[in-house]
């Protein structure tokens, strides 16, 4: 038998390729933050060039792509490979503006509304007592919850920092105040019921609409005014949606205290992509 011939059960490594569906102008943005990185710390070199190094960190967010086999194809170390991606990730979380600023940023475009909404992200379960405070009993599943507020268009604003998946208090983020402080309003679905709590009912500032219960349904002019606010809401589905194309939020496998810095990262990256 010829020696040429491979044998039944030897490992072959093969490589192929793959499409990264992102922008040149969002490889070159990052591109160019690695190299500001580098000359201010004064390390010139990397193994590879930044822009190669741009790609593999977009193709691990973009497609979730295992660092193994990611680092396999491209003769890279594994270890290599997360520290890329963590610098990258903390030089795009950088540029993600504060709430106050964001806000103060709509008010001076002539906004006068937000939506804010909340989401789950799914993670692995955890291992232990820390598993509890994961578990959503709404969603049933385990995962990391977060809030976003978006413009009236759907344009992602601002990220909260991510909680258990138990946890759904939006005023530890004092959405109310700094809403207040800019002059705007929010739409929010009945989730946020209570949230904003004002003396005088004509200063609301989180509009949520009107919720039935068993011993007292909605009148015709209440529901009315349900479907008017869902379909001003409609926009912030859109950003989520933006948002969760990044196949990496698919499930978590991030350690849920690095979560927040990634999903910050991934807001900066979802402006470049829609709104380039």
């Amino acid at each position: 038998m010829s020696n040429n011939k491979e044998r039944a059960g030897d490992a072959v490594s093969l490589v192929y390729q793959c499409r990264l569906p992102v922008s040149t102008s969002t490889v070159v943005h990052l591109a160019d933050l690695l190299r500001t990185r580098l000359k201010a710390i004064r390390s010139p070199f990397r193994i590879l060039p930044p822009g190669r190094i741009a790609v593999l960190v977009l193709a691990m967010l973009r497609h979730d792509q295992r660092l193994l086999d990611l680092a396999g194809g491209n003769n890279v170390a594994e270890s290599t490979l997360r520290r890329w991606r963590d610098e990258m990730i903390g030089l795009l979380a950088a540029k993600a503006e504060r709430l106050d600023r964001a806000l103060r940023k709509i008010a001076r475009r002539g906004g006068e509304v937000v939506l804010i909404d909340g989401t789950l992200i799914p993670t692995v379960r955890r291992t232990g007592k820390d598993d509890r405070p994961y578990y959503s009993g709404k969603h049933h599943r385990h995962g990391l919850h977060f809030l976003a507020l978006t413009d009236e268009n759907g344009r992602l604003i601002w990220i909260s920092a991510c909680r258990p998946g138990r946890t759904h208090d939006a005023r530890r983020d004092k959405i109310v105040e700094h809403l207040k402080a800019a002059g705007l309003g929010a739409l929010a679905d009945l989730g946020f019921l209570g949230v904003d709590k004002p003396d005088d009912p004509d200063d609301l500032v989180i509009v949520t609409g009107y919720k039935a219960t068993r011993a007292r349904k909605l009148t015709p002019g209440q529901k009315q005014a349900n479907r008017v606010l869902a379909a001003a809401r409609a926009p912030v589905e859109h950003g989520f949606a933006n948002l969760k194309a990044w196949r990496i939020l698919t499930k978590l496998r991030t350690d849920p205290a690095r979560a927040t810095a990634l999903l910050r990262a991934l807001l900066v990256l979802t402006d470049l992509e829609v709104n380039r």
